[in-house]
Order: C-alpha cells, then sequence, then structure tokens
C-alpha cells in the first residue's frame, strides 16, 4: 500500500464531514453487533440441555396450551430427575393494566427448585398456610409499597374468578430475597401465588397445569432427559417440547414475533440509509477533488491506479467506522446482558459475526465507491483543468 498516506490524506481532508460518516458508519454497525447478538442468544438457547440444572416442559404446540397433571408423576419416575414442579402463567397487572408483573401460580415445593429465591421459613410456612396468599420479590415490593400483611387487588389479563371477574384479591405473607442480583435479579420483581387457589378461583384451568420444571441430578445428563421426558407425551394430544430454561425463554418469545425478521427488517433499513449517507460523502469528497485528481493524471497515475484509491478510501471509511461499531458492540452486548440481572443473553461478537460484519464493510465500501471511483477514472485531464468536469 505505497499510495496508503495518499488514501489517508484523501479521506480526511474534510475531517467534520468525515466524523460525521464515522459517527453514522459507527451507529450501525453497533446496532448491527447487538442486533446479532440477539440473534445468536436465541440461536444458542436451542443448543443441548447438558450442562442446565433445570428443565421447563411446555407444550409444544404454543406455551398457551395447558398439561394435565398426571405429567408430572411420570416425569418424577424418569432416572435422573431430582425434582419436578410446576406452575401456571397468572398474568397479573396491579391498580392499571400498565403495571404488569410477573405473576405465577406455583405448586407447594415450587421454592425448592429455585434456590435463588431465599424465603424465610416464617414467610413459607405463612405462603404454605395461607390460600390466598402471595409471595412477592423485594424489588417488586419496594417499587409499590408493599409491607407483609397488606392486601393487595391485582387484575389478571388472563383469567376471570368464577364470577367472572377480572379482579383477585392476594394478602402478602412474605418477600422473596435475590442475592445473587446479576444472574438472579428478575427474581426480585415476581409475584408468587398459590396453584391450589388459582385452580379453585378460575374454571379455566380445572387441575391443568402451564408447565413443569425438572431439576436434575447429573447437569450432564440433562439433554438425555429433556428427550426421555418428551417420548412420554409423544403422538398424545399434549405432546411436550423440553427445554432449558433460556431457550423456553426463548421459545415463548419466537411464538410471539419472528426474531430473525424482525433483526433482519431492521439492519435492511439501517444498512440502506447507511448507504445513501456513505455514499453521498464519497460523491462530495470526489466531486471536492476533480483538480487534484487532475494533477495525479498529469503526473503519471493511471485511471485504474486513481480507482484503486477511490475504490480503497472508501473502504477504509467503512471499515474504520465499523471496526469499531463491532468492538464498541462486544463490550456494550454483555455490559447490557448483566445489567439485565441475567434475563438477557447478549454475548460479545464472535467470529462468525466479524466474519459477516467485515464481508459487509467490504461490500459496502466497494458499492458506495464504485460511482466516484468510475468517475475518476473516467476524469479528462482538459476538462477537469479547465473546470469544465
Amino acid at each position: 500500500m505505497k499510495y496508503l498516506h495518499l488514501i489517508w490524506a484523501a479521506l480526511f481532508r474534510r475531517k467534520l464531514r468525515t466524523f460525521l460518516t464515522l459517527v453514522s458508519i459507527i451507529t450501525a454497525f453497533l446496532l448491527f453487533g447487538l442486533l446479532d447478538a440477539v440473534r445468536v442468544g436465541f440461536d444458542q438457547a436451542g443448543q443441548s440441555a447438558n450442562g442446565a440444572q433445570r428443565l421447563q416442559t411446555g407444550a409444544k404446540l404454543s406455551f398457551i396450551q395447558l398439561l394435565p397433571m398426571s405429567l408430572g408423576a411420570r416425569i418424577a419416575q424418569i432416572d435422573g430427575v431430582k425434582d419436578t414442579t410446576f406452575a401456571n402463567w397468572f398474568g397479573g397487572a396491579y391498580q392499571k393494566p400498565e403495571n404488569q408483573v410477573f405473576s405465577f401460580a406455583v405448586a407447594s415445593n415450587y421454592l425448592d427448585i429455585y434456590p435463588e429465591m431465599e424465603v424465610s421459613a416464617e414467610h413459607r410456612k405463612a405462603f404454605a398456610e395461607t390460600k390466598d396468599g402471595a409471595l412477592v420479590g423485594e424489588g417488586l415490593a419496594k417499587r409499590f409499597g408493599w409491607k407483609v400483611g397488606d392486601q393487595v387487588p391485582m387484575q389478571s389479563t388472563i383469567f376471570p374468578d368464577k364470577n367472572g371477574s377480572q379482579n383477585w384479591p392476594f394478602k402478602i405473607v412474605g418477600f422473596i430475597h435475590v442475592s445473587d442480583k446479576k444472574t438472579a435479579g428478575w427474581f426480585d420483581q415476581m409475584f408468587l401465588l398459590n396453584w391450589k387457589y388459582f385452580d379453585d378461583t378460575t374454571p379455566w384451568n380445572q387441575g391443568k397445569v402451564g408447565w413443569y420444571v425438572t431439576r436434575v441430578a447429573d447437569v450432564n445428563q440433562a439433554d438425555r432427559i429433556a428427550k426421555a421426558i418428551d417420548a412420554i407425551s409423544a403422538n398424545s394430544d399434549h405432546e411436550t417440547r423440553t427445554l432449558t430454561e433460556q431457550a423456553a425463554t426463548a421459545a415463548w418469545m419466537k411464538q410471539l414475533a419472528d426474531i430473525n425478521l424482525i433483526v433482519t427488517s431492521i439492519m435492511g433499513a439501517v444498512f440502506f440509509t447507511l448507504l445513501l449517507l456513505a455514499g453521498n460523502t464519497m460523491m462530495q469528497a470526489v466531486r471536492e477533488r476533480t483538480s487534484e485528481i487532475a494533477v495525479l493524471k498529469t503526473l503519471g497515475f493511471s485511471g485504474q491506479s486513481v480507482l484503486a484509491m477511490v475504490l480503497a478510501e472508501a473502504v477504509l471509511l467503512l471499515f474504520i467506522g465499523g471496526c469499531i461499531g463491532l468492538a464498541l458492540a462486544s463490550v456494550i452486548g454483555p455490559a447490557v446482558g448483566a445489567a439485565s440481572n441475567g434475563a438477557l443473553n447478549l454475548p460479545a461478537a464472535g467470529v462468525a459475526s466479524w466474519a459477516i460484519g467485515i464481508g459487509l464493510m467490504l461490500l459496502f465500501g466497494l458499492l458506495v465507491g464504485a460511482l466516484p471511483a468510475m468517475n475518476a477514472m473516467r476524469l479528462n485531464i482538459t476538462d477537469a483543468l479547465a473546470g469544465r468536469a
């Protein structure tokens, strides 16, 4: 690259314009890196279950389909299953629909499966003995100012009671403490109610279960156990799909929206805008240097050399901004995942993401530089120096 100094000088001839264009490119590739991390996170969630301490079993057809209560006893008999529990989604909101909370109707042994949720013996006893009792995360209690003994009206956005009302009364009997908020902080926002109270109060459940949670004895056997669980109900009217908790969350999201389509659509719009912006920048940059390009040709530079330098300038512009953007995404992604208290999995940009990103930088650089480079190659020296080009 003996002409690198010329390319570099041309690129930063108008420093402010180049800086603003770089900011746009950095932003575009930062979004690419973060959105690709979302895609990779969802894809990774569906891989082998080995290594997972807990498995979640839901209906294969849809997460809103309920499962029979009898399935739990059969799951517990599988070799390698240490314990199993179940829960139903409640879909509660406090005071107004906008105040949605993570609310679940849970079995009596639910807390045994989740040691991350620390509940005092006194509060666990009160929860077991109070039919309409509720355990709430300390963060959720602080958010709404709840105290033990408070009567809390909740609106179920899904299940009415026997009288057709969406309003359910609960009594706060204890708090859920989460010691490790970096990985299990979302439990701090949970609202747990007794499954028996839920099942007795709504006519829409009738002894059914939303999903099962299984704790395995050996994490290296989780994949085998998951397949054994699903084999129980194969070819039945309630076929199941057993996944890790992370994969189950991803599956729920995928049933609500096509994640890959959303990511592709957003990135398509961002990169289309980037092409227009970077292309306009390169056209202006070459147009301003018409006389300088003519001088280069007068000094003996061939049209092909000028073409190559303009293309290299465009590729360098995209490469600098793109690499900075991907590097920022590699730092911001995991930081956002950590800040979400384990609710989001945003891995740093891997080899595949960098390979795709660099390929896009090269492609976009060639695209935005193609037209101005062709114009520069075809530039007539006489017309350029006379001001007619």
